[in-house]
């Protein structure tokens, strides 16, 4: 009994092109949404922490909305219920083709509709769990650490410029690379919007060539090895970070 008995013929060249092409979006669409989600979510996080009135509910609304509902029914409302709430120009534009024209050759085009909307509903989910990811950081550092910086004179942004910051992003840091595993996994819901990801690829191929198994066992294999990826990005960090404790408390 040989492989191709086992797991059937191989794909043509042109459809792993295609799985390519797929995980090439995946790709793109979850390192802005990490970008996005990331931004964002340290700003919903300083809300929830905030004395300012109001901002605290609002930034806690948030997370509780979008913790709790379905990202696949997010992404509907976005793709489905945003077009009504638009003007019928300003549908026609963003569904239009843009193109911006630099040096020579080089031009940027508009993204679809389709990518807008998935990289917009991904990023609004993602923030939430995000948020409370640095906001626990932000919490788990000791009360007394910032305590004794103000008592050197140091002055609030400073305390959380060169005191807290640090220890909250290391206190977060392996969660946060979590989340973003999360994105790359999530970023596969956006085939039920229309977008070309690699889930996405993977259904075109297997319905153009009723392979079923090497289609999905492919982009199973990107996905494997793109999570990989990110785990080994957090831990080279988390050994970076633990060799340069080790080496500040040896003894001069």
């Amino acid at each position: 009994m040989n492989i191709a008995s086992l797991f059937g013929e191989p794909l043509a060249a042109k459809y792993v092109l295609w799985l390519v092409d797929g995980l090439g979006m995946t790709l793109l669409v979850s390192a802005i949404v990490v970008l996005l989600s990331t931004l964002l979510g340290f700003a919903v996080a300083l809300a929830r922490t905030t004395t300012l009135p109001l901002l605290p509910r609002i930034a806690t609304g948030y997370v509780a909305f979008f913790r709790n509902t379905p990202l696949l029914v997010q992404l509907f409302f976005w793709y489905f219920g945003l077009p009504g709430l638009l003007p019928e120009a300003g549908m026609l534009w963003l569904n239009s083709v843009h193109t911006l024209s630099l040096y020579g050759e080089l031009r940027l085009s508009w993204p679809s509709f389709e990518f807008l909307i998935a990289t917009l509903g991904l990023s609004f989910y993602s923030t939430a769990f995000v948020a409370e990811e640095i906001r626990a950081g932000l919490r788990g550092v000791p009360d007394h650490q910032r305590r004794s910086a103000e008592a050197l004179g140091l002055t609030p942004w400073q305390v959380f410029r060169y005191v807290v910051l640090p220890q909250a992003l290391r206190i977060a840091q392996s969660p946060l690379f979590g989340q973003y595993m999360n994105i790359v996994k999530n970023s596969s819901l956006t085939m039920a919007i229309g977008l070309v990801e690699l889930s996405y690829a993977s259904r075109q191929v297997e319905s153009e060539t009723f392979k079923t198994f090497q289609a999905f066992a492919i982009a199973t294999i990107f996905y494997i090895l793109v999570i990989a990826a990110i785990e080994a990005i957090g831990q080279w960090l988390q050994w970076r970070q633990d060799s340069r404790r080790r080496r500040s408390a040896r003894p001069a």
